[in-house]
């Protein structure tokens, strides 16, 4: 018996190993694709693109492992049908819940790592990946100034510098035209890139300032901070459960500021804690399924469509009641309909 479970595992892990790296590389790949506009916009560096859809990586794979494993499960266990590999077992004795046990027991363990990686890894990844792409869009990362050049930052806001030394700058010359009703000149004599939660920011020294608008408006000053951009570090980092530690959420649904939010952080939750579950249920429901059709004295050629419609039935039921979810209460509901499923599928592939 440890042979043939040996066996089923090797080809299990070996489809189910090939399947994540292609998909996730898919995935990986359109990310870049739907993100190459922010790369072409801001002019930041390649590495430091490819280094930013490289965080999401981590949420790929949280959101397709179970469908891979139920592809895995269902390529291995309908090549060995078809080869008639799985009638000789069941003519030497074994039980099918003896030939479902690798499959069983490979879903056990994906199931902890999708939980380790729902819990800990993707929460830590893309609060990573939004800081990221927030410096690399209004932060020090995407501004370069050239020396003795004029530099567009935005739409109406135009900086020029005499030479530039890391973040210090000397002989600025800014024009503000974001307003067209106020439109403001700036000269100083010696600046500073400052990257503040309002966004990127020029500290200027030792200049003088002229406004324009229903009276012209001139004046000199020590010390000036004028903001490079309108949008702010709070704004862009908004609330998005994705990010959020885990303990953080479960103490965030108790005193939810609002309703949509007090769903989205449900939501959220139903998605990591019960999300792993469905590896170990689909990977049940597709062995029951193909097991069960092919211990029939009959042939058939149906039992691998059967699979993807329950598949997709039960993916698509998880992931519509999941979102929906109010309350505490019906959370423990779904899950506790996902247990009560399991065991079903379970029970049904253990009878004799």
């Amino acid at each position: 018996m440890k042979i043939l479970d040996r066996y089923f595992t090797r080809q299990l892990v070996a489809i189910f190993v090939m399947l994540l790296l292609v998909l996730t590389g898919l995935a990986w790949m359109m990310q870049i694709l739907s993100m190459m506009k922010f790369l072409l916009n801001y002019g930041i560096e390649i590495t430091s693109f490819l280094g930013l859809t490289v965080l999401m990586v981590p949420f790929i794979a949280s959101i397709i492992i179970p469908f891979v494993t139920f592809i895995a499960v269902m390529f291995v266990y309908n090549k060995l049908i078809s080869d008639n590999e799985i009638t000789v077992m069941a003519s030497s004795g074994l039980s099918p819940r003896q030939i479902a046990q690798p499959a069983l027991s490979l879903a056990v363990v994906l199931t902890i790592v999708h939980l380790v990686l729902n819990l800990w890894i993707v929460p830590a990844s893309q609060a990573q990946f939004y800081s990221t792409q927030w410096n690399l869009r209004y932060g020090l990362a995407h501004l370069k100034l050239q020396e003795s050049a004029f530099t567009k930052i935005s739409d109406g806001l135009v900086v020029y510098v005499d030479k530039v030394s890391g973040h210090d700058l000397s002989q600025v010359m800014l024009s503000d035209m974001r307003d067209e009703k106020s439109p403001i000149t700036i000269f100083a004599e010696k600046g500073k890139l400052v990257s503040t939660t309002r966004g990127l920011s020029i500290v200027m020294s030792n200049g003088s300032l002229q406004a324009s608008g229903d009276t012209l408006t001139t004046g000199t000053f020590e010390t000036f901070d004028m903001d490079l951009n309108v949008a702010s570090k709070e704004g862009e980092t908004s609330f998005r459960v994705r990010r959020v530690p885990t303990m953080e959420l479960l103490k965030t649904v108790l005193n939810s500021s609002s309703e949509p939010q007090h769903q989205m952080v449900l939501a959220e939750l139903s998605s990591r804690f019960l999300g792993p579950i469905m590896n170990l249920l689909l990977a049940a429901l597709c062995t029951v399924i193909l097991l069960r059709t092919s211990l029939l004295r009959r042939r058939t050629s149906f039992a691998p469509i059967i699979a993807v419609a329950a598949m997709a039935v039960a993916m698509s039921l998880f992931m519509s009641l999941s979102s929906m979810i109010d309350s505490v209460t019906e959370f423990f509901v779904l899950a506790g309909v996902l247990f009560v499923t399991l065991g079903i599928i379970l029970f049904t592939l253990f009878k004799k």
